[in-house]
């Protein structure tokens, strides 16, 4: 990803912390509990083996006595021997009357002890049936978390259905644990307390289904980082083990309710935190501190080579990018929270963005979620100076809201390098004002009831090479995001492609372009004439279907979808099964088609790992759509480092500023079959 070099500074850490993953102090002049925006994890390099070994905060040496973190390696003491009297009686060494998050940690210890036996959890689960270990330190959910719209697809469907979800092998003095435990993805709770456990394997991290995870009662000295990729952990019971320190990673883990950390010789400033402001306050202290592994640059991968041939060889070459961005007002605690507050700053996420996008440098970029604020105030003068202009339209709610409010509504921009494309026309495409509006909508109850709704919007562009005359259709769509709406996704993709195939109809008869020189200066005496190519003659297109089209954007629907089929294949049966009994005119009595040959640009590949990488989906639902017939794929931006993703459970974070990853391809653009003459715009 171009921009991980960015610097941020954070705040100095004593003896060079920087290259440090384990939370044992904070930074020095630094106050617990305060969401720092400042510290940004951004080209660190966090280094760490699966043998176990990790740099930490706990070898630094000051006599600072601020309530941050200490600078001496704690050791055992004979109040924290796993089987010796817990210090919860003085409340630590402290002396101080048990806080009110200090007094639950301490009856989910009393409880974790109680838990003795092989398979207590399991012989005890009719008694009480449904109950956890784990007790929950806020009673009642912030006010302020609701479920916000986000235009992404969920994996919940994609569940496999299971009959059973927690697996109890406590108790059973196992030493290590076999590797087909982390091949049930479908767990929710698990528990391994009372063994003998000295090493938490990596592939912990597999289980990202995890609600409960109980390791109490184990001689574990360290946490794989990839415990943080288990974020819908509510309660991790680590009581009585011997650890000195958490991982940072563990900041991830935004839902956790409940952190046992009693009976263990942890870092006296970590207990602080804890007896003073409970769970999540650690927890948010973790997260601004993490630091996300080292990254390698996205690899391009070449598909095939330039040749020259009699039918098909290559005029020009033209590069696409296609990128969800996250607009600001999407990028929420809520929706987001186990990213740093650093990587949801819109002011950090829209520099990196501008980073790749001129680090790429496309002849045409594709941008969706772009709010028209940024837009106008960040997005167009910025890439002014890169040579781009740009064409947006935002979402049409817009026009029902003052002008303050519509700044923060998103829609679709689509950016070309000027010198090198004259832009002839463009286009919003109302997805909803053009469906209601066909003849055979009407009396439909679906079409108001389920469709209307969907404020979503394409923005078409007509560009003409100044060069080589050749002209290109560029489309940038974006779909409904609900999954529970697939049959609205379809019929947006099939008003989309009517409202393509008629504006590529009326522009493939738009007369030849006469002015397509950037400039002209006078020569002076003497001075030798000007060398450059004149401007190739427009070229002459027959029909809608002939003239070069592509079509980038984020449909919110996966290979395989009625979306995805509709586009591969040029048409859809009436009754898709996606469809269910709703009722839609035309398309759902006589079908769907459009008449253009397209084909996924990553479809060479087999499409990409993913395109939108969240805790709660990981998948494919971006692309860049190609007219088979005129343009040849000959680079592809790759996928990300498994490696990386291993520690990393969704974005965005300081590395990706959105939770989508930037498509990009660079086409050779076919010589026309039909050999027909250019028209002279003279």
């Amino acid at each position: 990803m171009y921009g991980q070099g960015h610097q941020q500074g954070h705040g100095v850490y004593l003896n060079g912390g920087h290259s440090q993953s384990r939370y044992g102090g904070l930074p020095l002049n630094s106050k617990p509990f305060q969401n720092s925006g400042q510290h940004s994890a951004q080209g660190h390099r966090a280094q760490q083996d699966h043998n176990g070994q990790h740099s930490t905060f706990v070898n630094h040496q000051h006599n600072s006595s601020t309530p941050g973190f200490s600078a001496t390696t704690p050791h055992f003491h004979g109040n924290q021997l796993r089987n010796g009297t817990p210090s919860h009686l003085t409340n630590g060494n402290t002396g101080r009357a048990p806080t009110e998050h200090w007094n639950r940690q301490l009856e989910a210890y009393t409880q974790s002890r109680e838990a003795h036996g092989g398979h207590y959890h399991a012989r005890t689960a009719n008694v009480s049936k449904g109950t956890s270990i784990g007790v929950i330190e806020n009673g009642k959910k912030d006010a302020d978390k609701v479920q916000e719209e986000r235009h992404r697809v969920s994996n919940a469907a994609l569940d496999m259905l299971q009959q059973w979800s927690e697996l109890d092998m406590g108790g059973q003095g196992l030493r290590a644990l076999a590797p087909q435990l982390f091949t049930y993805p479908f767990l929710t709770a698990l528990h391994l307390n009372g063994n003998s456990l000295t090493i938490l394997p990596p592939a912990i991290g597999r289980l990202r289904k995890l609600q409960h995870l109980d390791l109490s009662g184990n001689q574990l000295h360290e946490l794989p980082p990839e415990l943080g990729m288990l974020v819908d952990l509510k309660t991790l019971l680590l009581f009585d083990n011997r650890l000195e320190e958490l991982p940072l990673e563990l900041g991830y883990l935004y839902q956790l309710d409940m952190l046992g950390i009693e009976g263990n010789p942890i870092e006296s400033s970590i207990r602080t935190i804890m007896m003073e402001h409970g769970t999540k306050a650690l927890i948010a202290e973790l997260r601004e501190h993490t630091q996300a592994p080292a990254i390698e640059d996205r690899e391009t991968c070449i598909i095939s080579e330039v040749k020259a041939k009699t039918d098909a060889s290559p005029a020009d070459t033209l590069t696409v990018m296609s990128y969800n961005i996250l607009c600001d007002k999407m990028a929420t605690r809520n929706l987001y929270g186990y990213s740093p507050q650093v990587a949801l700053d819109w002011e950090h996420r829209r520099q990196l963005i501008l980073d790749e996008l001129e680090a790429r440098e496309p002849d045409v970029l594709n941008l969706q979620e772009v709010d028209t604020e940024s837009f106008h105030e960040y997005f167009r003068p910025q890439l002014a100076i890169k040579d781009y202009r740009g064409v947006f339209w935002p979402k049409q709610k817009s026009k029902t809201m003052r002008e303050e409010e519509s700044k923060a509504v998103d829609g679709c921009a689509i950016f070309y390098k000027h010198t090198k494309f004259v832009c002839l026309d463009k286009c919003l495409i109302d997805l909803v004002s053009c469906a209601i509006s066909r003849p055979d909508m009407k009396g439909e109850q679906d079409i108001f009831n389920r469709y209307m709704p969907k404020d979503n919007i394409a923005v078409a562009a007509f560009l003409e090479d100044r060069q080589s005359g050749a002209r290109v259709i560029m489309v940038n769509a974006h779909l409904h995001w609900d999954p529970a709406f697939a049959d609205v996704k379809i019929i947006q993709t099939a008003v989309l492609m009517d409202e393509v195939s008629k504006l590529a109809e009326r522009w493939s008869k738009m007369p030849a372009c006469h002015d397509k020189q950037l400039f002209a200066h006078h020569r002076a005496e003497g001075e030798a004439p000007d060398q450059s190519v004149p401007p190739g003659p427009s070229h002459e297109y027959s029909n809608g279907p002939s003239v070069p089209l592509i079509i980038c954007g984020d449909y919110n629907s996966t290979p395989g979808s009625g979306v995805h089929e509709l586009l591969n294949t040029g048409s859809l049966p009436p009754r898709h099964p996606e469809l269910k009994n709703y009722h839609y005119g035309n398309f759902t009595k006589q079908g769907m088609a459009h008449p253009f040959q397209l084909k996924s640009a990553y479809g060479s590949i087999g499409e990409l790992k993913f395109t939108n990488y969240t805790p709660g989906f990981v998948g494919v639902v971006d692309y860049v759509w190609y007219a088979t017939q005129y343009f040849q794929v000959l680079e592809l931006l790759g996928d990300i480092d498994e490696e990386y993703l291993k520690r990393v459970p969704g974005f965005p974070n300081v590395h990706f500023p959105s939770d989508h990853i930037a498509l990009y391809a660079k086409f050779a653009i076919k010589q026309r079959k039909d050999r027909q003459k250019p028209v002279d715009a003279e």
